[in-house]
């Protein structure tokens, strides 16, 4: 009776094995789920940054060095006479951004809103009387077009008040720790007012990241988790909820997972961070057990060698061109990335139009490629086959898993069935949120996924064919 029920748990054993390694899974029982903060962040896959600071009125080139080391003469230069936010967020909503976020203080540490503690504000100007708020503005355009809102919070540098790498003074005497406190407490209270004035905001970034009282720096966390509590938080090193991509060219690797071996980006583990530029935030880490998805970000104007977050004179030449920003896209959203594009106003307080043109134009692009698929499938397993009836022309391929559950796939290919049978199209590793491919022009009559490596069971969200040529 003993070897009977003994060799019924040797069975329940073995069957429980053979469910568990069943389709093709690799076997890792705790895939890392992404929080509903982390799914707006990639579902929103278009971004844009709007860089607004004091230096865009003083008619010079942009000098990052110069900039953070030396204050604005004259604040009062700060003057945009055509100011109109709905015209920024109308841009972005053409290119098909969901998110725009605005630099509410940068590297001279004046801030673009009505702060209590901070008198370099717009209370200070003769623009508006002092009553001007620019992120109040940027926050109800955004609310109006459907954009979601978000806030650049910049403490890494304050020329104004004298802050370089978020120290007044690299030394210990009394002047140095009263000040620096002082800061610390300054930039908490700009947090909050930020935080708990403008209703819900989609995400909060702290340029650089942000020194916790660990390192010396202020305790901005929990004002941030106290007001906005479904935030996407970028960063500091106690949370980060999503990485940079380790360039500002708009692209990462490939592959790229939304996974990371730690719970925080380019704060921490410095060491692994720097190797082999940047590899690990370019590329995520397929055993990571922490979910953390990557930005691509670019300035706009980064063409022929410039590389301009913020507005100068006579640099219109330097706006990409279409085809750079398609490659961006694909390098970005097409490899399970977001994609922030840096834009940034004039003097006068508006869009430049070269620039809003070429969002436009990006916006439609993106469009005329991917509005209308050819063929459109969905469902769980490691195959998945879209039947066309007929032969039809295709140059591009969309692949999605439903991330809600985890991002498990790890080895797949994509055929399509050519007059001349069955026709290898793209292979992989990496899917997430998003994977693009695109190849010459193929006819075809079926597509076949096929998954040799997984997690867990693959759940495809979305398997289509798309024509970009068709008309």
């Amino acid at each position: 009776m003993k070897f009977k029920q003994s060799n019924h748990y040797v069975t329940l054993i073995i069957t429980c094995l053979v469910l568990l390694l069943s389709n093709n899974a690799i076997g890792q029982k705790n895939i890392p789920l992404p929080k509903a903060n982390q799914l707006t962040w990639q579902d929103a896959e278009l971004t844009a940054l709007i860089s607004y600071d004091l230096h865009v009125f003083d008619g010079k080139r942009y000098n990052q060095a110069y900039n953070r080391i030396n204050p604005i003469a004259d604040y009062s230069i700060f003057n945009p006479v055509k100011l109109d936010t709905d015209q920024w967020i109308r841009a972005v909503k053409d290119m098909g951004g969901k998110i725009a976020i605005l630099t509410a203080t940068h590297e001279t540490g004046f801030a673009l809103y009505q702060s209590d503690v901070n008198p370099y504000s717009m209370k200070a100007l003769t623009f508006q009387d002092g009553k001007g708020d620019i992120v109040r503005d940027f926050v109800a355009s955004c609310r109006k077009y459907g954009i979601l809102p978000g806030i650049y919070i910049g403490i890494r540098w304050n020329s104004n008040y004298g802050i370089y790498d978020f120290k007044v003074l690299d030394d210990n005497s009394p002047f140095a720790k009263n000040r620096q406190q002082h800061y610390n407490k300054l930039c908490e209270k700009m947090t909050e007012e930020l935080m708990s004035r403008y209703g819900e905001l989609a995400m909060v970034w702290f340029d650089g990241g942000a020194h916790g009282p660990e390192l010396g720096g202020p305790n901005i966390l929990p004002m941030v988790e106290k007001y906005q509590p479904n935030i996407i938080f970028y960063h500091n090193t106690q949370r980060a909820d999503i990485r940079w991509g380790g360039s500002e060219t708009g692209m990462v690797n490939y592959p790229c997972y939304g996974t990371f071996p730690f719970p925080y980006s380019h704060s921490t583990n410095q060491k692994v961070i720097f190797k082999n530029d940047f590899q690990l935030l370019k590329e995520g880490d397929p055993e990571g057990q922490y979910y953390m998805p990557a930005m691509s970000d670019a300035p706009l104007r980064g063409y022929k060698g410039r590389h301009e977050w913020f507005w100068e004179p006579g640099d219109e030449d330097h706006i990409e061109p279409l085809e750079n920003l398609m490659e961006m896209y694909y390098g970005s959203v097409g490899r399970n990335s977001t994609l922030i594009l840096g834009i940034t106003p004039n003097a006068e307080g508006l869009i430049p139009e070269p620039d809003v043109n070429r969002l436009k134009e990006f916006g439609k692009e993106i469009k005329t490629r991917f509005s209308s698929a050819i063929a459109q499938g969905a469902g769980k397993g490691n195959s998945l086959t879209l039947n066309l009836k007929t032969y039809k022309k295709i140059d591009h391929m969309i692949l999605m898993e439903d991330i809600t559950q985890g991002e498990r796939i790890r080895e797949f290919k994509i055929e399509g069935k050519t007059k001349n049978g069955w026709q290898l199209i793209s292979k992989g590793s990496n899917v997430g949120h998003k994977f693009i491919a695109r190849f010459k022009e193929l006819e075809v009559s079926a597509l076949r996924l096929s998954i040799s490596k997984s997690l867990a069971e693959p759940i495809i969200k979305d398997f289509s064919a798309y024509y970009s040529l068709k008309k």
